[in-house]
């Protein structure tokens, strides 16, 4: 409990000073687009934490989750498939690797074109853009899957539905978890992009519509609640990630320290014989 706590001070300290010398740097210069915190927290509690929650921070919220599901259901489903086949990865690489390239903001006149104005568009370049890092990460650990396991399942006749749910998926859910952290990070970064265009609510748009009317503390207060959403959704999913694979995470750590706390061997004496026993045995 002691260090956890010395680690929650520590994590604190930097962030603190920071705003420390912003604060005090901003009331000393004085400037329009920088104003002291105290303004900024001001706009953000009066904002953001009563009027502004049910109409654009739960709508960009919703659109976010969604999106981010989306990808994690395709990028696993169609990862598991293409670490399993080679012939089926070699005959979409070309596809796959020409839509990885595509920048999802790019494809925003796409999606308005498609989907319309509504979310179904927002929800479609968030999950486009956020796929990717678990796609990968799938199928590297579906590869990754001990072979030799693999032939004694099916020596034993293990059927295939058993073999994928107790042996292939969860070998590669470590790899899936680290995909899907980092295409939590990118679906939080494409729901702003996606609220700046044909949108009429959500935080990005807010921000945008600040930014436009030059009301500064409005601004800032939005791009801080978009910062201490980045950080409360991360903070979640490792703490999910932690329950799920506690399992893993006991075996890296007794891997880890097993090799330090390991006693260390004792050496074999050498014991010199008994003369009297030596001398009996040299006798026919």
């Amino acid at each position: 409990m002691r260090n956890r706590i010395t680690d929650w001070a520590l994590a604190l300290v930097l962030p603190v000073l920071l705003l420390v010398a912003y604060d005090g740097w901003a009331r000393t210069a004085d400037d329009f687009f920088f104003p002291p915190l105290s303004e900024i927290g001001g706009t953000f509690a009066d904002e953001w934490l009563f009027t502004r929650i049910p109409t654009d921070l739960l709508p960009s919220l919703v659109r976010m989750l969604a999106g981010f599901a989306l990808a994690v259901l395709i990028g696993v489903a169609l990862g598991t498939l293409l670490g399993f086949s080679r012939t089926l990865s070699t005959a979409l690489d070309p596809v796959l690797q020409f839509l990885r390239a595509l920048p999802p903001p790019a494809l925003i006149p796409v999606s308005l074109l498609v989907f319309g104005a509504g979310d179904s568009a927002k929800v479609f370049l968030i999950a486009l853009g956020a796929v990717w890092p678990v796609l990968l990460n799938t199928v590297d650990g579906v590869r990754g899957v001990d072979r030799t396991a693999l032939d004694m399942a099916r020596s034993y006749r293990v059927p295939a539905h058993a073999r994928l749910t107790r042996l292939v998926l969860p070998a590669a859910l470590p790899r899936i978890f680290a995909g899907a952290r980092t295409a939590l990070g990118i679906a939080i970064i494409l729901m702003v992009v996606s609220e700046l265009i044909g949108a009429d609510n959500g935080v990005g748009y807010v921000v945008q519509l600040a930014q436009r009317g030059f009301d500064i503390p409005e601004m800032w207060a939005g791009t801080v609640l978009l910062g201490l959403l980045g950080f409360s959704a991360n903070a979640l999913f490792v703490a999910v990630e932690r329950r799920v694979l506690h399992w893993h995470l006991a075996i890296s750590g007794r891997a880890t320290t097993g090799r330090a706390s390991s006693a260390p061997r004792r050496r074999s004496r050498r014991t010199t014989p008994n003369p009297t026993e030596a001398a009996g045995a040299r006798r026919p």
